[in-house]
């Protein structure tokens, strides 16, 4: 009962997982695909006469969607660092990831310590552009789903006819 629609709900769900993974990696947003591989979709379940699912993902991604405004700057936000820098050595394994190895005047590697603190005192002042990877895979994929959930209900509500 319901299989055409709880289909083309889980088409949906899966259409936004898969659209931010790629907006993840188009935009090198992604270091170590942890955020991508942590984004997936719950299966889909009716409750009291409604379609549910949940759109999982690590914390972080909310923050790197929405973005995060810093001393300096100013995002259409809900989030900001007020009077906290964010924890430089939360960095250390992104900083090689991106293979981030700054030299001095006389050629020498910076120790890594300093550069995860001006790292993070730039993301303190300047915050975090929004990136969008998560909106604009749901604004994408809600387009037209509205015309595709009605075709599953109709041909749901045609089979449950036939059959009493």
């Amino acid at each position: 009962m319901w299989e055409n629609t709880t289909r083309a709900i889980q088409e949906y769900r899966d259409g936004i997982v898969n659209r931010s993974k790629a907006n993840l990696a188009m935009q090198g947003r992604n270091a170590s695909g942890k955020l991508s591989d942590s984004i997936v979709g719950s299966p889909v379940k009716r409750n009291k006469g409604e379609f549910v699912f949940d759109i999982e993902m690590e914390l972080y991604g909310e923050f790197l969607d929405k973005g995060v405004n810093g001393k300096k700057s100013a995002y259409t936000t809900p989030y900001s660092y007020k009077d906290k820098m964010p924890p430089p050595q939360k960095l250390d394994k992104w900083i090689v990831r991106r293979k981030i190895a700054p030299r001095d005047e006389n050629g020498k590697f910076l120790p890594r310590k300093s550069v995860q603190f001006l790292i993070a005192r730039g993301i303190f002042q300047n915050g975090i552009k929004p990136s969008l990877f998560f909106t604009e895979a749901y604004k994408e994929m809600t387009k037209n789903v509205g015309d595709k959930i009605l075709e599953a209900i109709k041909l749901d509500t045609r089979e449950q006819r036939k059959k009493k």
